[in-house]
């Protein structure tokens, strides 16, 4: 029986070296994945390896300064919750590599047989076996794991990648919806005040009721406006909060408000459609899974005749004392079933491997056409806003101040123009925000950052001088509401900004002060 012992032992030593070790370190993968990303990013990545002390630490130093896109980026990588849930699953594809690299566990078996007769010993039967299939198949089972492995990795890398693309447009977001809560605020300020000094002058006798309650109702339409962009403001900053994953007294940052004017020049649909078959991270995957079920269907065919083939070694202890052991060997026979269901099935997967790779083909060219029109036709649009609209808007409330100082039109007619005139600098805020979020889903569908990118930000439409209220200090002039009428309703604008330049030195009003 030792000496049965003893060759089991060997049989199991030689087939734990055959398995061979294949454990895949995680920081590894995690490394593989951040260089598939920051490739991509065109930019230095902080990842959200560190302890957990070191990420603290970082984040309170980026929430402690105003959030740019870029640190909102890496608070993101630090704490978003999804993020760390993709990273999971790194681990889940390590096991399987792990388990795909490994044989199944030998059995061994054993069996006391009583002859129940008197002065007759127990027969001991024993017996140890692995599955000899296993074993051939072993090197194909760890090839097909380990690309299915670097296949997760690129998957990952997509769906952080997606999350960036997320971050970023949710930034544009708060930061337009935060310009415009801004604007919308002091115009509402404004049109208070108008309305006050309309009772005013409605008490003394000098506007009729009508022309009270169209400033009343100018003044209600503004401060439902201001309550709408407030609203609109908490909404995109609590979206931005969960992606980046902040809670309790974290979520009171500052956002930066630089926001830059569209860019001159646009990538061309050929470059970013050569960009995307080459660096898109889910194209990539589904390439691999081809390849991977070419693989299976080629292994499948080549041992179709291959059933479970187990071999081992009995041993037995008979009645008289002796001792018996030898192999063993347990065939299965290829006779009612030659593998075809298995070859059908792995034909049938490579068939809608093939398909899904075709389909997700046509589907990033046509979202990178798409992107490209998008962007091209957001910048039109806040083109047309910057060279026509508000020129324009200016130049009315500018040749509607000089009507009113020849009492030709009164305040509520410059009052309407002035509320056009700011309806066209939210229009342009709103147009700026959505080319930047069709960049963004341009650079979604490319799958990496986009060769543009590297002129942005050098153009800043500064919008918060822009709709800022006039200083305190400006001397108004003096305009009568009415011929004779001894009261005067105040009031003031700056010259008309260029064409070129719209806006940057126009201010809101800062309403009539009687």
């Amino acid at each position: 029986m030792q000496r049965f012992c003893f060759h089991l032992g060997a049989v199991s030593a030689a087939l734990g070296l055959l398995a061979g070790c294949a454990s895949l370190p995680r920081a590894q993968g995690l490394d593989d994945i951040h260089t598939l990303v920051e490739q991509r990013h065109g930019a230095p990545l902080s990842w959200s390896t560190a302890t957990t002390a070191e990420a603290n630490n970082a984040l309170n130093i980026l929430l402690a300064q105003p959030l740019t896109v870029d640190h909102a980026v890496e608070i993101a990588l630090l704490r978003n919750p999804h993020l760390q849930m993709e990273f999971a699953r790194l681990g889940i594809a390590q096991a399987d590599v792990f388990e795909a690299s490994r044989m199944r566990n030998p059995t061994f078996s054993v069996a006391a047989l009583d002859p129940h007769r008197n002065g007759e010993n127990k027969r001991i039967d024993a017996g140890f076996s692995a599955s000899f299939a296993e074993l051939l198949l072993l090197p194909s089972r760890q090839r097909l794991a380990r690309g299915e492995y670097a296949r997760s990795k690129e998957l990952i890398g997509n769906a952080v990648l997606n999350l960036l693309c997320d971050v970023r447009a949710a930034w544009f977001k708060v930061v337009s919806a935060q310009q415009v809560a801004s604007m919308r605020e002091t115009v509402a300020k404004v049109a208070a005040t108008s309305a006050e000094l309309a009772a005013k002058f409605h008490a003394a006798g000098n506007i009729a009721v009508l022309e009270l309650k169209l400033q009343q109702a100018t003044a209600t339409q503004a401060r439902l406006a201001a309550a709408r962009a407030r609203s609109d403001l908490i909404r995109a900053r609590s979206a931005l909060n969960q992606l980046l994953g902040l809670a309790g007294e974290q979520i009171h940052w500052q956002a930066d408000m630089h926001l830059s004017a569209p860019l001159a020049n646009e990538d061309s649909v050929a470059t970013l459609l050569a960009i995307s078959r080459e660096q898109r991270l889910d194209l990539l995957a589904t390439q691999h899974e081809v390849t991977l079920l070419e693989g299976s269907l080629g292994i499948t065919q080549r041992f179709r005749w291959l059933g479970n083939i187990e071999v081992g070694m009995s041993g037995e202890r008979d009645n008289d004392g002796t001792h018996l052991y030898g192999p063993s060997l347990s065939l299965q026979l290829p006779i009612f079933s030659q593998g075809q269901a298995a070859i059908a099935r792995a034909e049938a997967q490579l068939a809608q491997g093939r398909a899904r790779l075709q389909s997700l083909q046509i589907a990033i060219d046509a979202a990178v056409r798409l992107g490209v029109d998008s962007v091209f036709a957001a910048s039109a649009i806040a083109q047309d806003y910057r060279a026509a609209l508000i020129p324009e808007r200016e130049a009315i409330v500018a040749h509607t101040l000089d009507k009113m100082n020849f009492n030709l039109v009164g305040a509520f007619e410059l009052l309407l123009t002035r509320q056009q005139e700011v309806d066209a600098y939210q229009g342009y805020i709103e147009a700026v925000r959505d080319y930047w979020l069709a960049r963004i889903e341009l650079a979604r569908a490319v799958g990496a950052r986009l060769p543009s990118d590297d002129a942005a930000d050098v153009a800043p439409i500064d919008a918060p001088e822009m709709f800022a209220p006039m200083p305190d200090d400006t001397a108004p002039a003096q305009h009568d509401m009415h011929h004779g009428d001894s009261h005067a309703m105040p009031m003031q604008h700056d010259a008309p900004a260029t064409p070129s330049t719209p806006a940057a030195a126009e201010k809101i009003p800062a309403g009539a002060t009687p």
